[in-house]
């Protein structure tokens, strides 16, 4: 519909948008690499030859992670499909953010992977996988050369940028590194010409009074979804 927003469906526009080298596609349906993002997009209002083509993408019986908006879409899931997971979430947008670079902040790259998939297990923030760090800047903070805080980009529509997988080691929190991170990726992304916006769970309701602290605001409420596709679809 003319009327969507570019947000409404972030890994959709990012896919067709500056993402596209990553996008693997079939039909109407695309994914990222398992190893670089497990989201896969739809249209913003699938169709019945749109879920098939993501059964296609995805493989019979696989779980399969998407936007509610998907889920929530007029003919709901198609006969078979399954909600498997579901959870409420916030998207805050960084209009009213004042980028602030970090002396601190290092670039993390290929190198620190190792390094960043142990904080990402050991923090919870959300999906991180070994080739995450291609979508985007990622910085971190290292105290006695040790990795302790680290945030980056992921989705990436056009003319926006998604600030994620923002964690700090339990030992170094309540000392503002992960807010210092946010503001310095969030340079980056204003030095693009673009904005920064991010994602949180409803329930966290602590990272979100942070994120409003530093200017995000709510533009809407939104789902997340792992649905598993039937053993038996069709896919020919």
């Amino acid at each position: 519909m003319s009327d969507r927003h570019l947000l409404d469906n972030p890994a959709w526009a990012s896919l067709t948008g500056p993402h596209a080298r990553f996008a693997e596609r079939c039909g109407g349906a695309l994914r990222y690499p398992d190893d670089v993002s497990p989201f896969f997009a739809l249209p913003g209002e699938p169709g019945p030859a749109d879920w098939n083509d993501l059964a296609k993408l995805a493989g019979p019986g696989a779980t399969v992670a998407v936007t509610g908006d998907a889920t929530a879409a007029p003919d709901g899931l198609p006969d078979g499909w399954e909600v498997v997971a579901h959870g409420e979430g916030v998207q805050l947008t960084g209009d009213d953010v004042v980028p602030a670079p970090d002396d601190e902040a290092v670039r993390l790259r290929a190198a620190d992977v190792p390094e960043m998939l142990d904080l990402v297990a050991r923090t919870q923030p959300g999906p991180f996988r070994p080739r995450t760090v291609e979508m985007g800047t990622y910085l971190g903070i290292r105290r006695g050369g040790a990795l302790v805080a680290m945030a980056g980009e992921r989705l990436h529509p056009p003319g926006w940028t998604e600030i994620s997988a923002v964690c700090t080691d339990p030992a170094f929190r309540r000392q503002g590194l992960a807010s210092r991170l946010v503001l310095a990726v969030a340079a980056g992304i204003r030095a693009r010409g673009e904005t920064p916006f991010l994602h949180a769970a409803a329930s966290n309701v602590s990272a979100i009074r942070v994120y409003e602290a530093l200017g995000f605001r709510l533009r809407r409420r939104t789902t997340f979804a792992t649905v598993r596709v039937p053993a038996d679809v069709p896919v020919a």
